[in-house]
């Protein structure tokens, strides 16, 4: 079998998303760990971006954690991890779509700004992502994952930001509405899958992860989280 490499930093949940993906996928893959920070010279060779998650599978060379995980699916795609039927696969990449477009880009958006009326503005509307995931998301299907009784895509692309919440709610006061139970249970279901806990750091980890992004002293979003 082609050797599947991914160039990853234990810090980005984006790269955490694809991480799960071959995991859940039950597939062997070779790392290497890239210091965000000082990356090194070689890098811009293998991600024309500079950012990571970057799948080389074989002469293959997939950027764009989204994409990499379609790509996942489409190359191995038992365990299933998207609806077969077509309707379904279109609202699984709605959600996708979703999280990369308007929550993500939302949930950095409160870390970076300094004016405390433009933060309160932005944490208003990250809360209101949060109920349409639980009302039109999580709360439409029968459960207990986004499109049903099994895992997907979907969860695997929001879990990484959940996982997060600890540092939200250490340095901007905002956390999941209390009205959002099924998000909730998901959220604690999604923390003790065997993957996500392989993968799980403490949260005085992400406390000191945001910790830039909170104070200040590092502007450290990249253009794909600001824009995605």
């Amino acid at each position: 079998m082609t050797t599947l490499h991914v160039y990853s930093a234990e810090v980005c949940p984006y790269a955490a998303r694809t991480r799960l993906a071959l995991m859940e996928k039950g597939l062997a893959f070779e790392v290497t760990e890239i210091d965000l920070r000082h990356k090194p010279d070689w890098f811009p060779a293998v991600s024309p971006y500079g950012k990571v998650p970057v799948l080389k599978h074989g002469e293959n060379l997939i950027w764009e954690s989204a994409i990499i995980n379609e790509y996942i699916e489409d190359t191995f795609p038992d365990p299933p991890l998207l609806p077969r039927n077509p309707a379904e696969r279109a609202r699984a990449r709605f959600w996708i779509d979703f999280a990369n477009v308007k929550f993500t880009p939302t949930w950095y958006r409160v870390f970076l700004a300094r004016d405390a009326a433009e933060r309160a503005r932005l944490g208003a509307e990250l809360m209101d992502h949060f109920r349409f995931l639980e009302r039109d998301g999580i709360g439409r299907g029968p459960g207990p994952f986004f499109m049903g009784r099994a895992l997907s895509l979907v969860d695997l692309t929001l879990q990484p930001w959940f996982e997060r919440i600890p540092a939200l709610a250490h340095y901007r006061k905002f956390s999941l509405p209390d009205e959002c139970a099924r998000l909730r249970d998901w959220m604690a279901m999604m923390a003790e899958r065997p993957f996500v806990r392989a993968i799980a750091k403490p949260v005085a980890y992400y406390l000191e992860g945001y910790r830039r992004y909170a104070d200040g002293s590092e502007d450290g979003v990249t253009a794909r989280e600001l824009k995605r």
